[in-house]
């Protein structure tokens, strides 16, 4: 019986991956570096710390990485509040509004930073509904690494043995999967070129999930 849904959120919530991409592209000519679709695609799931750390590694950059994560995010911020036809993604508020009604109890593990996450947060309020809101900024290493998966399933209320995820990025489902935790990977059409093969359930879209159909999940960790 799953009493504990831990949602990712960028790319499962909502589509904020083009103003990301907007936001790290501009920021990749300011710094007069080149990174092609196919590498850039692997930054999904990971932190934006963890990103710049890459970035300043394999390019030699000067700068910090924390002064570089303040200028991509000054992007963002711009291009976030300017968005208008920003919105959640078709189905999610109708499920998390069905968990909520039902008693699951809602945590959101998330490689955002904090300031993301409540901007989405207050935007759409979905506030209420998430018991715990946990940001990939608190942890040195971003997904695949495990650590926020493990965090998010030791705060919540359920052993893990009754928590799911679901994520959108097989950097997330591997996170999850090596957290010991059950995974519904969502085959978003904003998150290209992820490989969900290894999540225990995969679905094109959330109106294939219910409150009851989760809660009855068999459960094999």
């Amino acid at each position: 019986m799953v009493r504990t849904v831990i949602f990712d959120m960028d790319g499962v919530i909502v589509d904020t991956e083009p103003v990301h991409r907007y936001a790290y592209f501009r920021h990749f000519e300011e710094l007069g570096i080149g990174v092609s679709d196919d590498e850039y695609a692997q930054f999904t799931g990971r932190s934006t710390k963890n990103v710049y750390q890459h970035l300043k590694d394999q390019h030699g950059l000067p700068h910090e990485v924390a002064d570089m994560v303040l200028m991509k995010r000054e992007f963002f911020n711009r291009a976030f509040d300017e968005k208008p036809d920003l919105e959640l993604l078709d189905g999610v508020r109708c499920l998390i509004e069905d968990l909520h009604q039902h008693g699951l109890e809602l945590i959101l593990a998330s490689s955002a930073s904090h300031s993301t996450i409540d901007r989405v947060m207050r935007r759409f309020a979905l506030g209420p509904y998430f018991t715990h809101l946990l940001s990939g900024e608190d942890f040195p290493r971003s997904k695949p690494d495990p650590a926020i998966f493990a965090h998010a399933a030791a705060l919540a209320a359920a052993p893990a043995a009754e928590c799911v995820v679901i994520e959108d990025s097989a950097n997330g489902v591997t996170a999850a999967k090596t957290a010991g935790l059950y995974c519904i990977g969502y085959n978003s059409e904003h998150s290209p070129l992820q490989d969900l093969s290894h999540a225990d359930l995969v679905v094109a879209h959330f109106n294939e999930l219910t409150a009851e159909r989760i809660a009855a999940l068999e459960m094999s960790g």
